[in-house]
């Protein structure tokens, strides 16, 4: 468990680029990815000095996020049974807790902005698959071949996955040696003295990597957007935590959550909701609540999340081994880590 020592300020911002990173990430890709999310969270704290709201600054950010293939959503997302790419966002606006999400498009080329507008322009919350798709094109919302997503890495890991007959696993690091098989075969066998699983194999060969990110504005207003590709080989149809208003994304006036990690386990304990609930029924403060529901209400599963308060405070948490994250306040504290 780690966080932010933060003062409370006027606006806050934090970003994730997902939970459950290998020990053994080489460096160089540790420096790309913290590179990504220092630009990423520059666009959200340029907005913000300049005076946007959070909703507009939560979708901004996610869609620069979206549009990198470092993360795991947009363009790099993770590849379904089929080679091809299902994604899926969400978004909430605090003020009157109004929400958009999406599910199994595959040709939108930043998911995100079709939830905001499932929220502002449909008079429902929740599009999915051939729906969204048709309302994404009614909206004039830009439209790409799938192939746009589609990564030569991400093809190499859904080989990999598909060769250990394996599914629902996003291998970002690829297992050295001719018999991918019976290497995955080993590292599941010596997990329990090797280190933490999630999903059933080794953090080594694990990596979920969805992106986030939560916003409190300088008049005290809250929103957080969440968008993913999956998990590498899923089966088509597969839906996640990351659309799933009240357990991959929430905002209310207590505070704004989203959440990254094990998709199922998140469902389960509605996560990012209870952070939001025990600040409000048990009046914890943000750190608190953060800290009590990642040690509380995840049962076996391991994820982590970003939050900020209405009176922003910013913080984060998670049970597994580190978390691509970034957060900048309004007094000039900003920061990128990956470990506790």
């Amino acid at each position: 468990m780690a966080r932010w020592a933060i003062a409370m300020a006027r606006w806050a911002i934090a970003i994730h680029g997902g939970a459950g990173v290998d020990p053994n990430l080489p460096e160089h890709r540790q420096e790309e990815a913290k590179r990504v999310l220092a630009r990423c969270l520059q666009v959200g704290v340029d907005l913000l000095r300049s005076g946007g709201a959070a909703l507009d600054v939560v979708e901004a950010v996610v869609r620069e996020l979206e549009t990198d293939p470092c993360f795991n959503s947009g363009r790099g997302s993770a590849l379904t049974r089929a080679g091809t790419v299902e994604m899926e966002a969400s978004i909430m606006d605090g003020n009157g807790r109004r929400c958009g999400a999406v599910s199994g498009v595959s040709t939108i080329r930043n998911p995100v902005s079709l939830a905001r507008r499932v929220m502002d322009k449909s008079p429902h919350s929740y599009l999915a698959f051939d729906g969204a798709e048709d309302f994404a094109r009614e909206q004039g919302l830009e439209v790409v071949d799938n192939s746009y997503f589609i990564t030569d890495e991400n093809v190499g890991m859904l080989k990999l996955a598909k060769e250990a007959n394996s599914i629902l696993f996003d291998y970002r690091i690829p297992l050295a040696g001719a018999d991918t098989c019976s290497a995955l075969a080993a590292a599941v066998e010596g997990h329990a003295s090797n280190g933490m699983v999630m999903n059933g194999l080794p953090i080594s060969i694990y990596a979920p990597e969805t992106v986030g990110c939560t916003v409190v504005d300088s008049n005290g207003f809250t929103a957080a957007a969440t968008s993913t590709g999956g998990l590498m080989n899923k089966m088509t149809g597969r839906i996640g935590d990351s659309p799933l208003i009240g357990a991959g994304t929430y905002a209310c006036s207590h505070c704004a959550v989203s959440c990254t990690g094990e998709g199922e386990a998140i469902i389960r304990s509605t996560l990012a909701r209870d952070v939001a609930a025990v600040m409000e029924y048990k009046g914890l403060p943000l750190q608190e609540a953060v800290d009590f529901c990642v040690k509380e209400r995840l049962d076996e599963g391991f994820a982590g999340l970003i939050a900020v308060s209405g009176t922003g405070e910013v913080a984060y948490g998670f049970n597994c081994t580190g978390m691509f994250r970034g957060c900048a306040t309004e007094d000039g504290f900003m920061e990128v880590g990956i470990w506790e």
